[in-house]
């Protein structure tokens, strides 16, 4: 009897013992905290790793997890300072850098810091109006973000970072933002339109601006190459006409023309004169005097055939009436035909021969 006793009471020693070890035997897993309290008092904190506690009296009673947390918050209404409400969510990024006071100061440091952030986003909201709320999204995560860590500081937590996940307004002015934004993209497809066709206007102006030069400056060039042409051809016509009259003096000269020839020629030009486009009054100069007797003189003393008398030559023949010539000029040439006939009469008495005397 004594034996059993005294190996029972040993069993029951090595189990105490063993169950002493195990709860002495305290394991912490790479970045978490255990807090470790003494009869319901805090005594320490446990790092990463194996440590050994007293059994029944020390107890880890909490295990703080150090790494970055996210949390995201369900959307709440906050109201903008042009009375819209607005959905928005939230998600906050934190880690836990004093496990006391993460334990200790709060009894719940994620619903804190979410009461937190609803509270603060309204204070922020409240003082934008929707489309600055909309618009600056950048700003509210840094405000939102500066006053969450200030206030969870005492807490053991630092709030790395704070993002709005979405902002939803009423439909009813989402459809007006929509069509605000559809106006505004139809008034800038407009002034585009716009500018586009006043360039288009001006860079045709200008072509036809350039054109209209470039074809001043052809039609310039054109009327210079043919005012130069007319030039040399005037020139050429002049030069052809100064030798044409070179070579008729010349001829003349080389005929050595006298006095009644060049009258008798000037007496058959007459006709000619009478019967241009301003015969209607014919003037007889006054060389016709001076052509008349010379003729005359031709007839009395130039015979016909070179010898013996004087043939006389029929004036009708040598200078005819044209019926095609206006009636005032034929009665001209008339005229001056009876003139010559009177001069002639002196001497056809002259030549005729004397009677008996």
């Amino acid at each position: 009897m004594e034996i059993t006793a005294v190996l029972a009471v040993i069993l029951l020693l090595l189990f105490l013992m063993v169950i002493a070890a195990s709860m002495s035997l305290k394991i912490i897993p790479q970045n978490f905290a255990g807090i470790v309290e003494r009869l319901g008092k805090y005594r320490a904190t446990l790092d990463p790793g194996p440590h050994f506690i007293v059994p029944f009296l020390d107890r880890v009673k909490y295990r703080i997890d150090q790494r970055e947390q996210v949390v995201s918050f369900p959307p709440q209404g906050v109201i903008t300072e042009d009375n819209l409400t607005v959905e928005i969510d939230t998600v906050i990024l934190f880690t836990v850098n004093n496990p006391v006071a993460a334990t200790y100061e709060i009894v719940n440091y994620i619903d804190g810091i979410h009461q937190l952030t609803m509270t603060t986003l309204r204070n922020i909201i409240g003082g934008m109006t929707l489309e600055h709320a909309l618009t600056g999204r950048d700003q509210i995560n840094r405000t939102l973000g500066a006053e969450l860590d200030a206030a969870t500081g005492r807490w053991g937590i630092k709030v790395s970072r704070v993002e709005l996940k979405s902002i939803d307004p009423p439909a009813t002015i989402i459809d007006a933002m929509e069509k605000q934004m559809r106006a505004e993209r139809d008034k800038r497809a407009s002034i585009l339109t716009a500018e586009g066709d006043r360039q288009s206007a001006i860079l045709t102006a200008e072509g036809e601006k350039q054109a209209s030069i470039l074809s001043a400056e052809g039609r310039k060039q054109s009327d210079i190459l043919t005012a130069e042409g007319e030039k040399q051809a005037a020139i050429l016509r002049a030069q052809g006409e100064g030798r044409a009259i070179e070579t008729v003096f010349q001829s003349i000269h080389d005929g050595n023309p006298d006095q009644r020839l060049l009258s008798y020629q000037y007496l058959q030009m007459l006709p000619k004169i009478a019967a241009g486009p301003n015969a209607s009054t014919f003037v007889i100069p006054t060389e016709f005097t001076q052509a008349v007797g010379a003729l005359g003189g031709l007839f009395g003393s130039v015979p016909v055939d070179g010898g013996g008398p004087a043939e006389r030559i029929d004036l009708d023949e040598v200078v005819p009436v044209d019926n095609s010539i206006p009636v005032e000029t034929n009665v001209a040439v008339e005229e001056a035909l009876k003139a010559v006939r009177q001069a002639e009469a002196p001497i056809s008495q002259a030549d005729a021969p004397e009677g008996p005397a």
